[in-house]
């Protein structure tokens, strides 16, 4: 049904992504028991959902297959970041979120307008698990007014590092893969001040997805704190008095060298063609904001974030986003952001709300 090559890569990064769903909704009902899941605030009729979601990827997984006939990518081997249940949905609800955003960023210029529809469909169910897993970390279910758009090598970029490895002969990507961005004060979702964050020390890992550390102290923990504006536990919706993030904030940035292997047996090498970074650029809902990029040592440095608003009302960074270093201001719109790919020195995920 694919009509092209950019078709064909398309739909082959949208099959990894549903394939690597899958498995991980299954991983964590296999790894958690349903005590597990109670004491993270959870029931077995959250299991249920998240069992459910796991068939919902199957059908997706099936629907991308049949597109690309006999030479689509199995289901790989995969690393998971996560030691506790609510690590497991706060990585759920940033896997999904490259995963729907990797699709808006592409689907409008597929060859193929039929398998476009076809994805649509398929992505709008996604959009909806991102948002469950959002209720189920405890935050704020749709905070943006308009959902964003990266492009694939982004998609590809932050998907890569959780795949060990792949069967042989399984069909690579064309993609990008860029260096890491980290967040050094990245706020963590489990606090109840979550601008008390330490540096570097409160992800579970080093790959620019990972989830938020949930063991801290229990009296830092916002997780068992049933209190209005201050609690986290899972809710249909939860308003929290101090943001994760802020306007002004400074927020505190290294990043990878180019020239590591990443995704399945270490067989992709990120790469850039940037220069030397001099912006940050904010990636979410409808808008591309830069801010200038201070560099206080080797692939290290601080920005301040953007007060920026899509339209009166509507904050521009909010959500769990995107930024990237680039050596340049480019003016950019949803539509070709792609075009920022030979500007761009590393990317990462921000949660900023």
């Amino acid at each position: 049904m694919v009509e092209s090559d950019f078709d064909y890569e398309s739909i082959t990064l949208g099959l990894y992504q549903e394939w690597i769903e899958l498995d991980c909704f299954n991983n964590g009902l296999a790894t958690f028991s349903e005590q597990d899941f109670i004491d993270a605030g959870l029931t077995a009729e959250h299991r249920a959902l998240i069992a459910f979601m796991a068939v919902q990827e199957t059908g997706h997984a099936t629907l991308l297959t049949n597109m690309l006939g006999e030479t689509a990518p199995p289901q790989c081997t995969y690393n998971y970041p996560y030691s506790t249940v609510r690590e497991f949905v706060d990585f759920n609800q940033i896997l999904t979120r490259f995963g729907e955003s990797g699709v808006w960023g592409f689907i409008n210029h597929l060859d193929s307008r039929e398998v476009g529809q076809l994805l649509a469909q398929s992505i709008a169910t996604e959009a909806r698990q991102q948002m469950a897993f959002r209720q189920m970390s405890g935050l704020f279910p749709m905070p943006v007014w308009f959902e964003t758009g990266i492009p694939q090598s982004w998609a590809w970029t932050f998907l890569a590092p959780y795949i060990s490895s792949c069967p042989q002969n399984t069909t690579r990507l064309a993609w990008q893969n860029f260096p890491a961005l980290h967040v050094a004060n990245q706020a963590n979702i489990n606090r109840f001040s979550p601008n008390d964050t330490a540096d570097y020390v409160e992800r579970v890992g080093n790959r620019t997805s990972d989830p938020a550390v949930s063991t801290i102290p229990e009296d830092q923990s916002c997780i068992h704190l049933n209190v209005s504006g201050v609690g986290c536990g899972p809710a249909i919706s939860r308003n929290r008095s101090e943001p994760l993030s802020f306007p002004g904030k400074q927020i505190r940035l290294s990043w990878d060298a180019p020239g590591q292997a990443v995704g399945p047996n270490n067989s992709y090498i990120t790469a850039t063609s940037a220069g030397a970074p001099q912006f940050v650029a904010w990636v979410s809902q409808l808008n591309l904001t830069y801010t200038p990029l201070t560099v206080t040592g080797n692939n290290s440095g601080y920005t301040y974030q953007p007060a920026s608003e899509v339209y009166k009302g509507d904050p521009a960074s909010n959500d769990t986003m995107f930024i990237a270093l680039t050596d340049s201001d480019l003016f950019l719109t949803p539509f070709n952001l792609s075009m920022i790919n030979p500007h761009v020195a590393a990317l990462g995920i921000f949660q900023a709300g």
